[in-house]
């Protein structure tokens, strides 16, 4: 056997260890992620049952505001210091996002119709599972397309937090066309991040670094599903 063929065998097990890899490595993310909407999933049913729990949810504004502290301070956590964090400690963080996430979202039980919320889930759930394959899949850079969505979110909150001083520009055609962009912009989040996730699994898949940065990644993901099922659900629920 010549040099030329050993290279192109090695070649070959190389690439095919690494979606081996690759593969165990994204199994664990979408566990984490799956475990995570499950949580808040649950949370929010059970708190939308208690209706003391949600009048005083809704009424205390400094409980409200607290959680949405809370919640930020986990996203912060879990991106910025995730590197000296322990396993033990950046999974407690997440799972503990997740319940408050779900205690937050629970607010939506009033808002909107249960029938509603089923059906934005559905449309949600299909369109993530299409969007995550095809950046997982796909050979082409989405850099392009994640960059060109980030620069679309930074406008959305903008336009979001002037609205929030003056809310009479939030009118019923501003509201539908945030969020008809919103959908697109977590749309092609959700591809960009799942390639971009599959890309940075560098470390060997039993260390503790791959299974921080499987976390990291699931709440990446977490965070497109649960952006764009609000988007959806804005657009097409029924309100009650």
């Amino acid at each position: 056997m010549n040099s030329f063929d050993q290279r192109n065998q090695y070649n070959v097990a190389r690439q095919q260890e690494l979606a081996a890899s690759n593969a165990t490595f994204m199994s664990r993310v979408y566990f984490w992620m799956m475990l995570g909407l499950l949580i808040s999933g649950l949370v929010a049913y059970e708190v939308a049952g208690s209706q003391a729990l949600i009048m005083r949810l809704v009424s205390n504004k400094f409980l409200w505001f607290g959680l949405i502290i809370l919640q930020f301070g986990a996203v912060i956590a879990l991106s910025g210091f995730v590197e000296r964090m322990s396993v033990f400690l950046t999974s407690f963080v997440y799972v503990g996002y997740a319940v408050l996430s779900g205690i937050t979202f629970s607010v939506i039980f009033f808002a909107f119709t249960a029938e509603s919320i089923s059906q934005a889930f559905f449309i949600t759930s299909f369109s993530f599972i299409g969007l995550s394959a095809f950046g997982y899949i796909t050979k082409r850079d989405l850099s392009p397309i994640g960059s060109f969505c980030m620069t679309g979110l930074f406008g959305i909150i903008g336009l979001m937090l002037v609205g929030f001083i003056f809310p009479s520009i939030m009118t019923d055609a501003v509201q539908w066309a945030v969020n008809v962009c919103g959908i697109i912009i977590f749309a092609g989040l959700t591809a960009y991040d799942t390639q971009k996730i599959k890309n940075y699994n560098v470390a060997p898949i039993s260390s503790d670094i791959s299974k921080k940065q499987a976390i990291h990644g699931a709440l990446t993901l977490y965070l497109d599903f649960i952006n764009l099922f609000l988007m959806i659900l804005r657009l097409t629920g029924d309100r009650r």
